[in-house]
């Protein structure tokens, strides 16, 4: 098992702080203060700097609601800033963010070793068809792509990228950070992803890479119910009949509470049982005071 965090290379973001049930957080040139379940220490930073440093503050609703979704809050701003604005990775790709309703900004920094692993799948990949078969490029699918910056990561290094989503806003969100990034040709998909998985094996579709963050509950676009705990199985197994068994790769993030990277290794062994390379941890963001906040787990296959 391993640790993972952003490398310190990554100039526009930043974790200032944690502690008290609270992060924060610098995006580019603007901080701002979210809750964060996992906080559970003492901050190090008095209440007063907080307060000074922060631009904007997140207050929450009552928690969950039936739906299994966090309940929506409203941002308090502090100081003068714009609604969105863009960040760069590391001037790899380019992500425009925003304050939502939900406490999220349209990117989770903690997955960035996930993006660089992904790019350098890719590469691997293509060199390997450039001795096999010229011309062609690695095709990979992101599921529950979100913004994109798995999506971009993988087109970038060189990926046909197939992004799906089953909520239409952050498709389109995700188009518009491909377009700020420079890059093109992305296959925009919004529909309910095991469902999609499914009609890709009927009909004998194969993919070299996939990659999938899954929630813990979700909604597809008709209404079709998503539970983490009953349908990853089934989504995994779908996956293993579309991922190609030889150069290919997997990335299963899992960020719900209470899962692990045992548990997450011991998914894709079982359901990846002819071999490869598999590699399983946590991913972490550091604050300015080495304090290691867990985010999600991972486990990666290499074939």
């Amino acid at each position: 098992m391993i640790i993972e965090t952003p490398s310190e290379n990554w100039k526009d973001y930043e974790l200032i702080d944690s502690g008290n049930f609270e992060k924060l957080e610098r995006f580019g040139p603007f901080i701002m203060r979210r809750p964060e379940p996992k906080a559970l220490w003492d901050k190090t930073l008095k209440e007063d700097e907080w307060k000074k440093l922060a631009h904007t503050v997140f207050t929450q609703g009552a928690g969950f609601s039936k739906a299994g979704k966090e309940d929506s809050g409203i941002w308090t701003m502090h100081k003068k800033m714009p609604e969105q604005w863009i960040i760069s990775y590391q001037d790899i790709f380019k992500l425009r963010l925003g304050l939502t309703s939900f406490k999220h900004v349209g990117v989770f920094p903690e997955q960035a070793p996930n993006w660089d692993f992904i790019a350098t799948q890719v590469k691997r990949l293509n060199k390997n068809f450039e001795k096999i078969a010229p011309g062609r490029k690695a095709k990979v699918l992101n599921l529950f792509a979100y913004t994109g910056a798995a999506s971009l990561a993988a087109k970038e290094a060189g990926a046909d990228v197939t992004h799906l989503d089953s909520v239409k806003q952050v498709v389109t969100w995700a188009r518009q950070n491909m377009e700020l990034s420079g890059l093109e040709n992305i296959r925009w998909i919004i529909e309910d992803a095991l469902k999609f998985v499914q009609r890709e094996a009927r009909r004998g579709n194969v993919y070299d890479g996939i990659m999938l963050d899954p929630p813990a509950y979700g909604r597809g676009p008709d209404g079709e119910r998503w539970k983490l705990d009953e349908s990853l199985l089934e989504l995994l197994k779908g996956c293993e009949k579309i991922l190609s068994p030889m150069n290919s790769f997997l990335v299963l993030n899992l960020y719900s509470n209470g899962y692990s990277a045992v548990l997450a290794d011991t998914l894709v062994k079982t359901v990846f049982s002819d071999g490869g390379r598999r590699t399983s941890g946590e991913l972490i963001l550091k604050d300015r005071f080495g304090k290691a906040l867990p985010l999600s787990v991972f486990t990666r296959l290499e074939r």
